[in-house]
């Protein structure tokens, strides 16, 4: 697979590779196996939210709220 940046992206990623001691190369397969993973624990809990949805395990708007906050503030 072959992956192409601009200049000024190829750039930037050469500058975070030498600020963290790590090739180019490295870095960029680091994060998309950091994506692949995210996605994975996203879709999991998508149909974990669906099957409890299916079975009626609903909760308030009150609490919901409370839950994005939560989650907005860290």
């Amino acid at each position: 697979m072959e992956v192409h940046f601009t200049a000024e992206q190829e750039a930037q990623l050469s500058q975070i590779a030498a600020y963290t001691g790590s090739l180019t190369a490295d870095l960029v397969k680091d994060a998309a196996l950091r994506l692949l993973e995210e996605d994975s624990r996203f879709r999991a809990a998508v149909r974990k939210g669906i099957e409890q949805a299916n079975r009626g395990a609903f909760i308030e708007e009150e609490e919901m709220d409370v839950r994005i906050e939560r989650m907005l503030q860290s």
